[in-house]
């Protein structure tokens, strides 16, 4: 190969490696969104069983003000034991890519730059400790609407996207227009 394609491919991977990396970065990064929904229940009930819903889930509530009808929960979210082993296995690859790319580059130290995999677990570390960390659900009751259909109520939530997913999922609420 002539040097022009060796510092090429260099510069490629050295790019595919830095993109590794934020895209390690962004693995642990806060993900909350705030929604408004619906319920077909009145606020008592559907409150008491969002009390449920988050005690099930491990959740526990730091603060309650009645006065603006908000309830604040707190958990502690597990890191997901796939996610570091895939992040860690991405790692390695990245590290080999570019352990390689610099061996060819530089050939006298070509058999001590594939040690660079011993590297990739430091990802899988990195996620698992960054990623178990309190989490926060706000609900604030927003209001009660009447309709033909009977009464719906009307709650503003706000926590993580996969949080909110679930909640939707398992309490059968809708999104507000």
């Amino acid at each position: 190969m002539n040097n022009t394609a060796l510092v090429s491919s260099f510069v490629l991977t050295l790019l595919s490696s830095i993109g590794l990396v934020f895209f390690i970065k962004a693995s642990v990064k806060n993900r909350t969104k705030n929604l408004k929904l619906i319920a077909d229940r009145e606020a008592d009930s559907l409150l008491q069983q969002l009390k449920e819903y988050f005690s099930y889930r491990a959740y526990r509530i730091v603060s309650a003000n009645a006065a603006e009808n908000q309830l604040i929960f707190e958990g502690v979210v597990r890191p997901s034991l796939f996610l570091a082993f895939f992040l860690t296995l991405l790692a390695a690859i990245g590290c080999l890519c570019f352990g390689l790319a610099l061996s060819m580059l530089v050939p006298e130290y070509g058999q001590y730059y594939l040690w660079l995999v011993l590297a990739s677990p430091l990802a899988g570390i990195f996620y698992w400790q960054k990623s178990k960390r309190p989490e926060q659900v706000s609900l604030k009751l927003e209001g009660i609407l009447t309709e033909d259909s009977g009464v719906k109520s009307l709650i503003s939530v706000t926590a993580h996207r996969d949080e909110l997913t679930a909640l939707q999922t398992a309490m059968n609420l809708k999104l507000y227009q």
